[in-house]
């Protein structure tokens, strides 16, 4: 929010430095951003006005212009490309000293003495514009003090505004807190209504409900659109950061930066009526002032014509009904609309208009009617006219009220730690523009409608707490002892899970919550996406249903920047629809690598990393929680086929790792293998409780055993048959070769494997070890249809 210092004194005196008030800003919450002094030392500049310009006989691009100054006389060199008889600028006289130190003084150029200087803004500091001098209204006195006429000096001050604080969008709302904190009174603010003096007028419909609750609008007819904006007004305008345009867009805006009520003018004559507000239509469609054509949806609030849509509600205005300067008659509009029905609406347009942030975040309902009377005013003392009659269409049950909020006085001081007098917190509440009524206990406090950020009691301490300053809160340690938690034995904690990872030379990524909903598309993983209502960006659409979308993207661009070997892992949550529940969350962890598997080196041979090199990783994680991971074949679509798995702990899904499908690398752009996997974190790291037990004192037996099986079968379900078929006594079982090859008939694989056998209370004679044996190949046999290799 960006505002003249001047106007914000005018709404509330106070005899406070402009240093003391910007420091006042910032400490109430408000905080200024940036200043900008404008318009110092312009004593000895004038009002003038150019009687005639010549052509310097000496330059081309020099004129020498006979200038009235209001006391006579005098000639000035001046090489302004405006320069021209009848043209009011400002004249800087001899003995004048300009902001940055110019002195004035009479001087020869080429030849002709020149007995002052015609200035622009930039030259009086009140402006960057140095394309030429600045121009003056015809209205301008000549010979006045211009620093007097255009109300200087003054400053510019720009607000950082949280979200919340929607009333101080204008200079009257920053007006009450500045009197809360200075001890002083807004001025009162007349607008007063402008009686009708025609009967022109234009039905007004309401068809959108709750997001449009009030409509109001007046017809002025019969006047003088070109008439020029004020001076006044034009320089309140531009110390805001807004370009004048024209008469009736000005007192608009001006209206809009006063009291924060944004407003719309209509060429009357290209309006058929009624008017009126609904949702649009799939399909339509509206040329904006800016001209660009906006493709809507039933999402957007529409103003329309005779239903013709003509403007995007709580936006932007329509190019085919804006006002020019040949504009005769005028339909003034002011609305309130729910900031949820404006939210985001101008970003999936690609718009950011001041209206649109304004609605956002919420605009005091009772407003309209006094802007539309207000701006009726301002327009009719320049341009004239004849006005009808205000008319308003309201839904008053979908209007916001204002709400009562109990302020206990106990509760006031035990959360600011100090007590606050009654007459002072009843001061800072009344200067805010909140109605207070004492009670026993506190206060009973009336919110007005502008204030959308007080809804409970703290939120009054809050305004207390910023208003009487934080500086006067005393400093106090927190007394008392911290119970100290113990961490649970039966899961790994996340840090250890981060750490073994980083130790595995993974770098832990940490990506937005948030995707671009056709990156999802192209994983195939939109099942479940929830879209968000209002996105920071096209690009961070919807909330993310899977880890390894965003990292792999983060993988692409790592290894588009010359990084050649890239290993990145994360933990974080995914979410799912669930209906019109909140989304289900469930934290997960992901990795991604590609390029070589080991650091560059010279005592080894560098190989791309692949499936088993990422698997060795995911064993060593899941080694932590004491899990046996199961590895299944999948394929899912974004896998390469016969290089993927579903993973699984004791019977349950987890979730998969595999390399990707190449097709899938090449639409990301990945011109080198990824590896990855994704498995669910909570059933990854969960492990039973350790419990301690005596070593056997009896020694171990191993059967070395090679069986040919089909190569389609895995060594998971091998080894899951072994385990079941030798019992209790196996204590481990190793996998030390697998041959396919001469002598193992095409499609089939031989594995060796070690039995490890052993039991706590006895020596295991042949016969128990034989019995085993025979077990686990009849076992073999008949599940797998396994054969003794020869």
């Amino acid at each position: 929010m960006k505002f003249s210092e001047n106007w914000l004194r005018q709404h509330v005196p106070t005899t406070a430095t402009r240093d003391e008030l910007a420091g006042t800003l910032t400490a109430i919450g408000l905080e200024v951003e940036g200043m900008t002094v404008l318009g110092e030392s312009l004593d000895g500049v004038v009002v003038a006005q150019i009687v005639s310009a010549e052509k310097h006989p000496e330059a081309d691009r020099l004129q020498v212009c006979q200038v009235d100054t209001g006391n006579g006389t005098v000639q000035i060199v001046c090489g302004a490309p405006n320069a021209r008889a009848g043209l009011k600028a400002p004249l800087a006289t001899v003995g004048a000293n300009l902001p940055g130190g110019m002195a004035i003084k009479a001087a020869k150029l080429r030849g002709v003495e020149s007995f002052g200087m015609l200035c622009s803004a930039k030259e009086l500091g009140v402006d960057p514009d140095a394309s030429g001098l600045l121009e003056l209204p015809a209205d301008a006195t000549v010979g006045a003090k211009l620093a007097d006429y255009l109300g200087l000096p003054d400053a510019t001050i720009e607000l950082k505004l949280t979200p919340n604080r929607a009333d101080c969008f204008s200079v009257r709302g920053i007006a009450f807190d500045v009197a809360a904190a200075k001890g002083s009174e807004v001025a009162p603010f007349e607008a007063s209504p402008v009686a009708a003096q025609g009967e022109a007028t234009m039905a007004v419909e309401l068809n959108a409900g709750a997001d449009a609750p009030r409509y109001v609008g007046r017809v002025i007819e019969s006047l003088n659109a070109a008439a020029p904006t004020p001076a006044w007004m034009a320089e309140r305008l531009r110390r805001s950061g807004i370009r004048p345009i024209s008469l009736l867009v000005d007192v608009t805006q001006y209206v809009m930066l006063e009291l924060g009520q944004p407003m719309h003018a209509f060429d009357r004559d290209l309006l058929k009526g009624p008017v009126g507000v609904r949702r649009a239509r799939a399909g339509e469609s509206v040329k904006l002032l800016d001209g660009r054509d906006a493709a809507l949806d039933p999402e957007f609030l529409a103003i329309t014509d005779a239903d013709r849509v003509v403007a995007l509600a709580g936006v932007m205005g329509g190019f085919d009904t804006r006002v020019t300067d040949i504009t005769r008659n005028v339909f003034l509009e002011a609305a309130h609309f729910a900031p949820d029905a404006i939210i985001g609406r101008g970003r999936k347009l690609g718009l950011h208009t001041d209206a649109g942030h304004r609605f956002e975040r919420g605009v005091d309902p009772e407003l309209p009617r006094i802007a539309i009377e207000y701006a009726t005013k301002l327009i009719l003392d320049v341009a004239g006219g004849m006005p009808g009659p205000v008319v308003e269409a309201a839904l008053p049950e979908h209007l916001p009220q204002p709400q009562t909020i109990t302020l206990r006085r106990a509760r006031l001081a035990r959360v600011l730690g100090l007590e606050v007098a009654d007459v002072e917190v009843e001061r800072i509440l009344r200067a805010l523009g909140l109605s207070v009524a004492a009670t026993a206990d506190g206060w009973s406090i009336t919110t007005p409608t502008r204030r959308f950020d007080l809804a409970i009691e703290e939120d009054l301490i809050e305004e207390i707490a910023r208003i009487h300053g934080y500086d006067a809160i005393p400093t106090t340690l927190p007394a008392g002892s911290s119970r100290l938690v113990a961490p649970s034995e039966s899961r790994v904690d996340e840090g250890t899970a981060r750490r073994q990872l980083a130790a595995r030379d993974y770098l832990e990524a940490v990506n937005y919550a948030f995707v671009d909903a056709d990156l999802l598309a192209k994983w195939n993983a939109t099942d479940g996406a929830v879209p968000l209502a209002n996105p920071l960006s096209a690009e961070l659409g919807v909330m993310r249903t899977a880890l390894l979308p965003g990292l792999v993207a983060a993988v692409a661009r790592n290894a588009a920047r010359q990084q050649s070997r890239v290993r990145l892992f994360e933990l974080g949550n995914v979410f799912a629809a669930n209906g019109a529940n909140a989304p289900i969350e469930t934290q997960r962890i992901a990795a991604a690598a590609c390029g070589a598997a080991d650091g560059e080196q010279w005592a080894a041979k560098s190989h791309p990393i692949g499936f088993h090199d990422l698997k060795g990783d995911l064993d060593s994680l899941a080694a932590m929680a004491g899990a046996q991971l199961e590895y299944r074949p999948s394929q899912p679509g974004w896998a390469h086929p016969g290089r993927s798995a579903d993973v699984y702990r004791d019977g349950t899904r987890l979730g998969w790792i595999g390399q990707l499908h190449p097709r899938l690398q090449r639409t990301l752009d990945l011109d080198s293998d990824v590896v990855a996997f994704e498995l669910d974190l909570a059933g990854l790291l969960d492990r039973a409780i350790p419990k301690a037990h005596a070593l056997s004192r009896y020694p171990s037996v191993r059967r070395d055993l090679a069986f040919v099986v089909a190569e389609a079968t895995p060594w998971a379900a091998v080894s899951a048959t072994v385990r079941q078929a030798a019992g209790p006594s196996l204590r481990d079982l190793v996998l030390f070769d697998r041959y396919a090859g001469k002598g193992v008939e095409t499609g089939f694989k031989s594995l060796a494997m070690g039995l490890i056998l052993q039991e706590e209370s006895r020596t295991l004679t042949e016969h128990d070890v034989d019995a085993v044996v025979a077990a686990v190949i009849a076992a073999l046999q008949q599940t797998h249809g396994a054969a003794i290799r020869s």
